[in-house]
């Protein structure tokens, strides 16, 4: 257990930390970028999974937070959390009766994309007797869910508000695929089609008569975008607070979209350092994201970590190159931010190479 004003390279490893002066330039830099462009800001919990990160994002002016599993959205509203949009599919009614239960202590949205999924939501929201938000999950192309742009989002929208006990929320809009597309004009192209889509479908409902009160989407990958692109209304970025070692290979010629710092690392030290080439560390794939996503070594771009283990990660160390000395510590930059905290109960936050808090990581294993 790590202590306060504990010195950082006197910590246990692999340990999880966070440095605060980062994240703060983080979280500063992505409130302002929604105020300036008149945007509300939803970030996504669920790269950080922590009560703690929600409120200071809150506290900088964010409405609520986005969550991706409803067991997520129910560990953040018990922290405090009162206002948050669950994107993943909510479906069956063990899962909608959680839903209808949160909506009593906290103001909760879900997606949908399917009508039976919508006559479903209508009929448990009468049962507990609340009024459930559905946004339309609109498909972006990919392995993705939604409902295709156009005439059946419209048709969907007209569903749900004509659905007792529902009200139609707006416009679920995010464009994975699009987050880490490496060159600067594919990935633009690739959010200028959706945007596109998504504003010839708001067109659409609003001269249906509907309202469109929340076009939602957005990632760290194109935010910058859709926040002066006139369509969306919310922004909900989530790698943005850590800047995990995959998003920094995108290719960046805006200001807005670059200058994120990393944050977030895994303290590792060398528990192997005898023969030429290489040394082990005591962080393998039970410490980081086990996707092809790879971590960096921070500060030391010439050397090569891989995972090799669930105990240990290899480090490769080019010829001529003096190795990493048995029990030197070394920082490693999570290749996927997301799954990497989601292996550890805590992060340790840190300012000036000493701990200044311990964090519980709130949100830890929820999955349903």
């Amino acid at each position: 257990m790590a202590l306060i004003d504990q010195p950082v390279d006197t910590l246990d490893t692999p340990t999880l930390i966070l440095d605060l002066d980062a994240l703060e330039h983080n979280l500063t830099r992505m409130a302002d970028s929604a105020r300036k462009a008149g945007v509300q800001l939803r970030p996504h919990a669920k790269a950080h999974k922590s009560a703690e990160i929600a409120r200071l994002q809150i506290a900088l002016g964010a409405v609520g937070v986005c969550c991706q599993k409803l067991s997520e959205a129910e560990a953040m509203v018990q922290a405090g959390v009162d206002d948050v949009l669950v994107t993943y599919p909510i479906v069956g009614p063990h899962k909608m009766n959680r839903l209808a239960g949160l909506a009593r202590h906290a103001t909760v949205a879900a997606i949908a994309d399917n009508p039976d999924q919508v006559a479903a939501f209508g009929r448990v929201a009468r049962e507990h007797g609340v009024t459930l938000t559905l946004l339309v999950d609109v498909y972006p192309g990919g392995m993705r869910g939604g409902v295709d742009p156009g005439v059946p989002a419209l048709r969907l929208s007209q569903l749900i508000a004509g659905t007792p006990g529902l009200a139609f929320g707006g416009l679920q809009a995010y464009n994975g695929a699009a987050q880490h597309v490496r060159d600067y004009g594919q990935r633009r192209q690739a959010f200028e089609s959706y945007a596109d889509a998504i504003r010839d479908t708001r067109d659409r409902i609003l001269n249906s008569g509907l309202p469109c009160a929340s076009i939602t989407g957005s990632g760290t990958g194109t935010f910058a975008w859709e926040a002066q692109s006139g369509v969306f209304t919310e922004l909900q970025p989530g790698s943005y607070v850590f800047m995990d070692a995959d998003y920094a290979l995108n290719q960046e010629r805006d200001a807005d979209v670059d200058g994120f710092r990393h944050s977030l690392f895994v303290l590792t030290t060398v528990v192997h350092s005898a023969r030429a080439g290489f040394v082990l560390v005591d962080a393998g794939v039970k410490a980081l994201n086990t996707d092809p996503a790879q971590a960096w070594v921070w500060g030391q771009p010439d050397l090569l970590y891989t995972p090799t283990g669930d105990e240990q990660g290899r480090i490769d160390v080019p010829r001529g190159r003096a190795l990493p000395a048995l029990g030197q510590q070394l920082l490693l930059v999570p290749g996927h931010c997301d799954p990497t905290v989601n292996l550890h109960d805590e992060m340790v936050a840190v300012r000036a190479s000493r701990v200044q808090a311990v964090w519980p990581v709130t949100a830890r294993g929820a999955m349903t």
